[in-house]
Parts: C-alpha cells; sequence; structure tokens
C-alpha cells in the first residue's frame, strides 16, 4: 500500500537496468497490457536489488520513531534488505499503482457531529482481498507466457520495501509527508508488487521531487507527526494511533485526534498534488452501505460478535474493537454529540479498560465544555464508585477535577 514512508529523503543513486538474459520486447507489451485488464492503474519495472534507502529506514528505526510497530520491524529489518528471502535470484520488480476511491473529492470533508472519519482507502473492502488474486493471477500469466520464470505477488504480505522500488519504478517520489507522489495521480493509490526472476527491461529514471517550498501537508497535521521533512514520528501520527496502536492514546495526543477514528487523510487532502488523483469506479472500493463516515454511537454499542460482523471483510478489523471504540469515545470528547450520551454512558462499562479510560476522558471534555454537565458528573462519579483498574480510576478522577 501507499503509506506513509520510513524513511527520510536521500539522494536518489544511479539507475541500473535489470540484469540477466534479453527478454521478447512482445513480452514487456503483453504485460502492461495483462496488468491493466486486470485492474491495474499503472506499471513501473526496476532491477531488484538492494532498497537503496534501506541505511535510512534503518537510522529511522534506531531513532525510536517506528511507534508500537518499533519491534516488528526491528525483527524483520534484516529480511528487507535483499529480496532473497521473497524470490531467489530475483531479476526484476514490476511495481504496479491502483488508485482508489475518494469519496467525491480529494480536499477535507464537511462532517455532520456525531459521526467519526474514516481514511478513504478504508471504506470499502480490504484492497489485500482485491489486489491479491490480481496479482497472483498476473504472476500465473507471466509464468505461463515465459515457461521457467517464477514470479510471486506481494500486497503488504513480505518484508518488501515497496515504496522505496515504486520510485526506482518511476511512481512517483517521496513527498515531506513520506508518501509516494505521482504527478499524474496524487498519492491516492495502493502499491502491490509482483517479484520476478525474469530479467525485464527497467523502466526510466525516478520521478523528481516536485514538491518544491509547500510545507502544506507539514503544515496540517494537527499532532505535530512530523519532525523534518519526510520524516514521519508514528508515534505521533493519526493513521498509525488509530489502527496499529489499540491501547490507550497519550493525553497531548486526544484533542489533535479530532472525529478520526480509522486512519487520517489531512496530509493528502492538503497536497497540491492530489486535485490530479483520478479516483476509481471499483465497486469493492466505494463505501461500504453508502457511507463514508460512522456513527460513533453506533461504533460504540458495537459488541465483539457485533464488531466482527459489522466490518468483516473491510480494513477497519485491523484497528480491533477495542481500538475503534476507544477512538470513537476519544472523537466525541473531541466534538461532543449529545445524542450520543447513553452510548458513552455504556462505554463506561465496557469490559476493555481502554475504552472505559477513552470515555471517562470524553466525558470530562464534555464536563469542561459545560454539556450536559449534571448528567456528565453524575455518570462519572458512579463509575469511579465501581471501577476496579487503577489507570481507568485516574482518568475518571482527572476528569471529574475538570471545571469549566
Amino acid at each position: 500500500m501507499n503509506a506513509r514512508s520510513d524513511n527520510g529523503l536521500p539522494s536518489p543513486p544511479a539507475w541500473q537496468a535489470a540484469g540477466g538474459p534479453a527478454v521478447d520486447p512482445a513480452v514487456l507489451g503483453d504485460l502492461r497490457s495483462r496488468a491493466t485488464e486486470l485492474g491495474f492503474n499503472r506499471l513501473g519495472i526496476t532491477a531488484a536489488g538492494g532498497p537503496p534507502h534501506h541505511e535510512h529506514f534503518r537510522g529511522w528505526l534506531a531513532a525510536g520513531l517506528a511507534g508500537v510497530m518499533q519491534s516488528w520491524l526491528e525483527r524483520h529489518e534484516p529480511l528487507r534488505r535483499s529480496l532473497e528471502a521473497i524470490l531467489p535470484n530475483a531479476q526484476s520488480v514490476v511495481m504496479l499503482a491502483t488508485d482508489h476511491a475518494l469519496g467525491g473529492t480529494a480536499a477535507a470533508e464537511t462532517l455532520p457531529a456525531g459521526q467519526g472519519r474514516v481514511a478513504r482507502y478504508a471504506r470499502g473492502d480490504d484492497y489485500h482481498d482485491l489486489l491479491r488474486p490480481r496479482l497472483n493471477s498476473l504472476a500465473a500469466w507471466l509464468e505461463e507466457r515465459v515457461p521457467g520464470c517464477q514470479a510471486r505477488g506481494v500486497v503488504d504480505s513480505a518484508p518488501l520495501a515497496e515504496r522505496d522500488f515504486a520510485w526506482l519504478a518511476g511512481l512517483g517520489w517521496f513527498g515531506k509527508n513520506t508518501m509516494l507522489i505521482d504527478q499524474r495521480a496524487g498519492s491516492y493509490f495502493f502499491l502491490s508488487a509482483l517479484v520476478t526472476d525474469l530479467a525485464l527491461p527497467a523502466d526510466g529514471l525516478p520521478q523528481a521531487d516536485h514538491c518544491g517550498t509547500c510545507t502544506a501537508c507539514l503544515d496540517a497535521c494537527p499532532t505535530d507527526a512530523f519532525p523534518s521533512p519526510g520524516v514521519l514520528d508514528a508515534a505521533r501520527c493519526i493513521s498509525a494511533v488509530t489502527i496499529e496502536d489499540h491501547g490507550p492514546v497519550e493525553a497531548a495526543l486526544r484533542p489533535g485526534l479530532g472525529d478520526w477514528i480509522f486512519g487520517c487523510d489531512i496530509c493528502q487532502e492538503v497536497c497540491p498534488w492530489n486535485r490530479f488523483a483520478p479516483g476509481s469506479a471499483e465497486p469493492a472500493f466505494q463505501p461500504r452501505q453508502g457511507e463514508a463516515s460512522l456513527s460513533l454511537a453506533d461504533v460504540l454499542l458495537l459488541d465483539e460478535a457485533g464488531f466482527r460482523n459489522r466490518f468483516r471483510g473491510s480494513p477497519i478489523l485491523r484497528a480491533k474493537r477495542r481500538g475503534l471504540l476507544r477512538s470513537a469515545a476519544i472523537a466525541l470528547g473531541n466534538r461532543p454529540h449529545e445524542p450520543a450520551f447513553e452510548a458513552l454512558a455504556a462505554a463506561l462499562a465496557d469490559r476493555e479498560p481502554v475504552i472505559r479510560g477513552a470515555a471517562a476522558w470524553a466525558l470530562g471534555r464534555w464536563l469542561a465544555a459545560g454539556v450536559m454537565p449534571g448528567r456528565a458528573r453524575e455518570t462519572l462519579t458512579e463509575r469511579l464508585a465501581c471501577e476496579p483498574d487503577a489507570a481507568v480510576r485516574a482518568e475518571l478522577a482527572a476528569a471529574l477535577a475538570v471545571s469549566r
């Protein structure tokens, strides 16, 4: 996927064409045609080798900027150094870009009170379920078209530096928000890869950086997740916090989450290049049930079975129930909505302490804002009297200590 990058912006290395024996030019033309038939929007090819920005990735990890993914990424870092673990004797990497739906516009959307924002890519079905069969079909086609060759598709399923290879293949440059940006398509697209031992002619030079002096993405981030251009602090990134981190959110970060409950598009919404984002008519990428946002009250009332049924086949499952409901409670704290009071009060008795703690904080915000102050204080006081978890008791006490 074209997620936020995990490295800085070093100078491009010298380009090298894929090695190995020559390939019938007709194969390349047929490959591009087949990829288009399968629904991929753009294709670029580069030589298989070590990702050129790997040392910068290691430096990013050493700086402790990976958030809750730190340990996992550190364990898999050695595997990212080469393609050997993905396909021995790999010669070429075919990078594929697939545009996804934008919900009508690339710009920021107005959301009614009581609704939670969901990143555009996650409003439809899980992109893995759509792209993986397409990629497997392309791999099978190539192996049949060139008997004896091998190909393996990757959709977030292996330690592959997709953005590095997509950059080398000419599909975009690294923006200051670390997203891969394409002049023709902005940044609202998924990346997937086909690694093969077939030596295909590599495409031209990587795209030049066209961000210039623009800092719109850096200026717009409400949690200051970019310590410098091209460097992401995942512990402060709304996307990382709402998707990967299922525990308590640092109190200082909570207001910055606004009404985002899964992912975040802010740094993409303000990017001038996304004026050219083409979007997609692919049914699987359209908002499920026509809903581009989620009712926060409805989310807070989901039990485990309800959560799994509601989001079966959706990327939102990745947040897990406790992460999504925690974020929904925080969103109601940031933007109180009186009709959601009962759902927020019910969350104070949830079996998950992280949800109870977030609900306590939210009601404290209501109290401070003078929204249903009597009921908010009464509900918090009643819960404090029976709350068994020390961390949640601290949240409840802090909420009650707030005065308008």
